[in-house]
Formats: structure tokens, C-alpha cells, sequence
């Protein structure tokens, strides 16, 4: 089976040092599926390593007059980071099981519409916490939309447009076709528009499930598996109502969202990227834990996604 794997924040760290230990426990529950005979492509978020690196950057700028590093960079350099650890922690649980098996990383960009109506409504918070004092200063020196961010402070608001094609699409295909491991699409991809012959990078950030589904469409995988922080999808989740579903088509998931069991920011966005990647494929996805993968994807827990 032809599997896409999108990892969530559980499964990496907020510093180098955290994250590679995590990401050796990562490493042998993804093995166990290649270890089964599972073709494995992974994705993953970014949210705390790439607002580390722009902090980075921030202070960097500030206090030694370096110069400014544009988001897209940040992501860039948040991929390189994230998939040197995971494809390092990869190879060596392969080789200790003697799998023989390469894996690599390509620094991803992906296509988003410079007109998208999210350039005019900025929601994502990243980078650095400020008051309401600086922010304004900021705002007005550099151009960036600030908002208040859950009593915590002000910080810089990018817009997170749908993603429209994965600009190293055949590259990605042509490793997966010969048997290499893929890490790709981190973070959602480095979103970029269209400037002439090539690209260029844009202040933005793109939903990692979402780029995940088009990822898994485009590999033709015969499931999407999105990882996260709980085994099961459930709803009344966190009060005394809650209960867990174990299977639904896109028909009740799509009901189970016009009633709002399923938050903004955690659980709704995986359900929609479930729906749009078994909508435009012939594959199922697979909402679960790291922990649980192998054992969802026997039937045994887990939320399958299927079309009818």
C-alpha cells in the first residue's frame, strides 16, 4: 500500500536538542510500516521550529544588523531542518532492521493564487510577541498586519491560502516510483505565486493537511494517514457527551461539521483534508496517533475517512 503520512507537532520538538530525540520514536513507528511493506511519503508541520527560526531572525536583525529574513526563507530553512533529522533518525532505524531503503528530502514549494481572499484577511499568528505600543511601530515600518493573540500580546498575522499544485510534483513522483522514502511538503510547502518563467516566495503559511492531501492525490497513495494527538475523531470531545467514531463517509463527516463538532485550529481542518483527498481520489484517509498508526491501520483503531 501506497501510504502519505502527515505528521503533527507531537512528533517533533521546539529545539534541535528535543527534537531529535522525538524524532528517533518517530523513526521506528514509521519503520514499522515500511518494515510491512508499506510505500511511505511523509509530510509534516512546522508551527514551532519555523516561529523559532523567524525569532532567530528577528533578533538577529535588531541587535546585529543582519539582514531581514523573508517567511518563505524561514520555511525554507524550517524543512531543511525538520527532514535532516527525520531522514537521519529514518536511515538508521532502517539499516538496524537491515530494510533496504533510502529516504530524502526536497525542500518543497507550493503554488498558491496571489489573488486567494486570504492575502486580504491575514489570520496566521507567527514570530515574536509584542506590545500593543510596538506592534503598532512595526506595523507602520514595515507594512505588517498585527493582532492580538489570545491575551498574550501583539504579533505579525500572514495569510494562509489554499494550496493549488506542488511545484516539485514529478520530481517527488519519479523517487517514490523507484522505491525512495519521500519527506516533502513540510510545513505546507513554501507558498509561492507565479513571477514570469519561475516563482517567488510569498508571506504566508499553507494548512500542512491540506497540501498533505493534494500530496497524497498527486502520489496516487492508496491512503492519507494524518497523525495528530488522539486516536480517535470524537464528538463532544472534552465534555461528558463524548464519543469516538471509528468510520464515516464524506457525507456524515460533512454533517458532523455543519453542526461545529469539530474545532477550528485542531480537529476541523484535518477532517476537511481528509474529505477533499478521498473526494479526489480512490484512496481513504486515516485520522489516528503516532503511537496507534500501525494498529489503526489494521482496523483496530483509528477514524477511517471513506466516499460512500
Amino acid at each position: 500500500m501506497k501510504i502519505v503520512i502527515a505528521l503533527g507537532g507531537n512528533a517533533l520538538g521546539n529545539s534541535p536538542q528535543e527534537q531529535l530525540e522525538l524524532v528517533k520514536e518517530t523513526a521506528k513507528n514509521i519503520v514499522d510500516l515500511v518494515a510491512e511493506g508499506h510505500d511511505v511519503i511523509i509530510s509534516h508541520g512546522n508551527g514551532p521550529q519555523v516561529g523559532m527560526i523567524n525569532l532567530a531572525m528577528e533578533s538577529a536583525t535588531v541587535h546585529d544588523n543582519a539582514p531581514e529574513m523573508p517567511f518563505a526563507e524561514c520555511g525554507a530553512m524550517s524543512q531543511g531542518y525538520i527532514g535532516y533529522h527525520l531522514q537521519q533518525s529514518i536511515e538508521r532505524e532502517l539499516a538496524a532492521r537491515k530494510v533496504k531503503k533510502k529516504c530524502i528530502t526536497v525542500v518543497t514549494q507550493v503554488l498558491v493564487d496571489k489573488n486567494d481572499p486570504a492575502f486580504e484577511k491575514p489570520t496566521k499568528p507567527i514570530g515574536s510577541f509584542y506590545t500593543k505600543e510596538e506592534a503598532d511601530i512595526i506595523a507602520k515600518e514595515k507594512g505588517y498586519s498585527m493582532k492580538e493573540d489570545a491575551g498574550r500580546g501583539w504579533r505579525r498575522v500572514v495569510a494562509s491560502p489554499k494550496p493549488i499544485r506542488i511545484v516539485e510534483r514529478d520530481s517527488i513522483n519519479y523517487m517514490v516510483h523507484n522505491g525512495i522514502m519521500v519527506i516533502a511538503c513540510g510545513g505546507g510547502g513554501i507558498p509561492v505565486i507565479k513571477d514570469g518563467l519561475g516563482y517567488k516566495g510569498v508571506d504566508a503559511v499553507i494548512d500542512k493537511d491540506r497540501t498533505s492531501a493534494k500530496l497524497a492525490a498527486d502520489v496516487k497513495a492508496d491512503m492519507l494517514i494524518i497523525l495528530t494527538a488522539v486516536e480517535t475523531v470524537k464528538t463532544g470531545f472534552g465534555t461528558e457527551n463524548e464519543k469516538e467514531i471509528r468510520k464515516m463517509n464524506i457525507k456524515e463527516a460533512t454533517e458532523l461539521m455543519s453542526q461545529h463538532e469539530f474545532k477550528e485550529g485542531s480537529m476541523l481542518p484535518k477532517i476537511e483534508a481528509c474529505i477533499e483527498y478521498v473526494k479526489n481520489s480512490n484512496g481513504k484517509a486515516l485520522i489516528t496517533s503516532l503511537q496507534k498508526a500501525k494498529e489503526a491501520l489494521q482496523g483496530k483503531t483509528g477514524t477511517l475517512i471513506t466516499k460512500e
